[in-house]
This record gives C-alpha cells, sequence and structure tokens, in this order.
C-alpha cells in the first residue's frame, strides 16, 4: 500500500514549497513521496524542484485532470448565485479560484493512503498519526473549523440542518488545506449522486468564496464518508492548534510549541505568498513564526538565507516599497 503526501502549487508560491517539502524530508524521511498538483500552467521552476529531490513529482495526467476540471464546471453549474457572486469579486466570468479545486486530483493519484497539504504549510512531526487513523476511517482531519461553519458552508441557508444534524455538522466540518484520505473514497459515481442532489436544491449550502472547500466538506458530509477529526478525538493534554493565527505557539529550533505539546503542522493561513517572496529576496517581513518558516525554506542552502538589515516590517502593515527604498532598506539607511 502506497503512502504520500500530495500538495497543490505554482511558481507563485516556490519558495513555500521548498520548504514544505524539506519540512516532510525531516520529519517523514528523505524517500517519502511528495506529489505536486499544478494549479495552473505556470509549474517550470517547481519542475526543476524534481531533479533535487528525487522523492518528488509534478503530477501530469492531464486526463485525470481535465476530467476533475469538468466535474468542478458541473458541480458549480448546480448553483443558483455563484456565478453572480464571482464576478461581482472577480471581475470576470469563470470559477473562483478554480485550480484549488486540483487537489480533488487526489483521488485518482498514484497513493492509495494519502495525506493533502497546501503549499502554506510545513509538517512538524511524522505523519504516522494521521496514517494509523486511517486504518480505521476513510478521513482524516486535525484542525477547528468546526468553529466556524461560516467558510465550510452557506449557514443562511434554511435547507443546511435539514440536510445535516446540526451536532454532525459542527463535528466534522474541516478546512481543506490538511486532510488525510484514501484513493478513490470519491469515485465517477459518486459524483453522479452528488450532481443529482445538488441540482434538485442542495446546491444552494455551498459557500461559493471558498470553493474547494466547500465542495470536499459537502461530499464527506453528504456520501456520508466515516470521518475522524483529531482535533476532537485526541485526548485533551495531546490536542494542539495549527495555525499561525494562535499567537501563543512557542518556537523551539525546527519545532513549534503549543503548551510544551509539538505541533504536527503548521498552517500559515492569511500570509499571501508575496510577503514569502519578498522575504526570501531578502526585506526584513516580519510574520508569526517567521524562523520555523526560514529554516526549513534554507535547510538544504544555509549559505542563502537572508541576512537582513534594520527592524522588520510587520506582514501586516508591509506595502511594497519603491525601488531606492528597497534598496536603501537592504543597507539599513531606511526602515
Amino acid at each position: 500500500m502506497s503512502q504520500g503526501i500530495y500538495t497543490l502549487a505554482n511558481d507563485k508560491v516556490f519558495d513555500q514549497v521548498v520548504a514544505l517539502i524539506n519540512s516532510i524530508e525531516e520529519n517523514a524521511g528523505k524517500d517519502f513521496p511528495v506529489i505536486i498538483f499544478p494549479y495552473d500552467d505556470c509549474t517550470e521552476r517547481l519542475k526543476t524542484l524534481t531533479q533535487k529531490y528525487p522523492q518528488v513529482e509534478v503530477f501530469e495526467d492531464q486526463k485525470i485532470i481535465q476530467r476533475w476540471d469538468e466535474w468542478v464546471k458541473d458541480i458549480w453549474a448546480t448553483h443558483p448565485t455563484a456565478a453572480e457572486k464571482w464576478l461581482a469579486v472577480d471581475g470576470k466570468p469563470g470559477i473562483h479560484r478554480m485550480g484549488t479545486h486540483r487537489r480533488l486530483c487526489a483521488f485518482d493519484g498514484p497513493l492509495d493512503h494519502f495525506i493533502y497539504m497546501d503549499a502554506d504549510t510545513l509538517l512538524l512531526q511524522s505523519p504516522n498519526l494521521i496514517f494509523k487513523a486511517l486504518e480505521r476511517v476513510d478521513w482524516v482531519t486535525y484542525d477547528f473549523q468546526h468553529k466556524d461553519l461560516s467558510h465550510a458552508f452557506d449557514t443562511s441557508s434554511f435547507r443546511l440542518f435539514e440536510l445535516f444534524p446540526e451536532d454532525e455538522i459542527k463535528s466534522k466540518v474541516f478546512c481543506s488545506g490538511f486532510f488525510g484520505a484514501k484513493r478513490n473514497i470519491v469515485d465517477g459515481q459518486d459524483i453522479q449522486f452528488y450532481l443529482e442532489k445538488l441540482s434538485s436544491g442542495e446546491a444552494e449550502v455551498l459557500y461559493p468564496m471558498a470553493p474547494d472547500q466547500t465542495v470536499l466538506n459537502y461530499f464527506v458530509l453528504r456520501k456520508p464518508i466515516s470521518s475522524v477529526n483529531l482535533a476532537l478525538s485526541l485526548p485533551s493534554d495531546q490536542v494542539t492548534g495549527n495555525s499561525v493565527t494562535s499567537p501563543h505557539f512557542e518556537e523551539v529550533r525546527s519545532k513549534v510549541l503549543d503548551k510544551g505539546v509539538p505541533l504536527l503542522y503548521l498552517h500559515y493561513i492569511g500570509i499571501s505568498s508575496k510577503i514569502f517572496k519578498r522575504l526570501c529576496k531578502g526585506e526584513n517581513i516580519d510574520f508569526p513564526y517567521r524562523d520555523t518558516f526560514l529554516h526549513y525554506r534554507y535547510l538544504k542552502a544555509p549559505e542563502e538565507r537572508p541576512q537582513f538589515q534594520g527592524e522588520p516590517l510587520s506582514y501586516k502593515t508591509s506595502k511594497k516599497a519603491s525601488l531606492p527604498k528597497r534598496f536603501f532598506r537592504k543597507l539599513g539607511l531606511v526602515k
């Protein structure tokens, strides 16, 4: 039985992908498979990583990619208002953040049991906890998205709690940035079932502004798929957070601790990929748990790690400076 980790990326998140791969290599093993789904066609830099890391590949099965792209279009065609909302936000027709749905290719990928991790995450412990749980259920999560249903479903829909019992939805909703599952747990026959139900009016419960996340939650709850959220099932003294929005974590070398307990993974949710790119080019921009990211980003090339000058600028207030100002900032002459 094959095991490994999938992620989703393009060249815009190159630095984050390098950090993720290094974290997987250090904490799961040098030969642990990592497969990158292409967010779009901009993957030339990512493909160079396969030469440096033999365990890494960029997924190139266009038949599978196109099949899931079409299914995603069919799914969202059932929604009564999504196209209108996306047009207002994006200013152009089409599915909002279409590329995020490419993670669904994992159900047709080569790995029997897999973990999906967003490119803005780091693996900080052995993933065996997830794979062990997959021996007894088909879907494993470890997060606190269930505390905020509004980014998983349209909570204004009266149909939501008619479709899913309230206690079930509040315990099973999850973040699509990290989960474990099995190959073929969602197949073509399931898609036809989902499309039939969505077309009957159930599509109104989907939340269009987190499109892949709401689709995955619908898949799991509607089938239903046997699942467990480790944040709710582990002993309370073993449970940790995972998001950089938690200010109380402690960085200890390459680990991050929550009240003394090491995190399994860390999710840099809400921090733009542009911030990471600017940081790696030498701009002294600060964000939560920056040292952990830098550790893994430059694990294989510590001599390339930026040497920062002056006081760091918060990522929340930092804006792209003019070229002269960036030059003087590197010299430490301005903040």
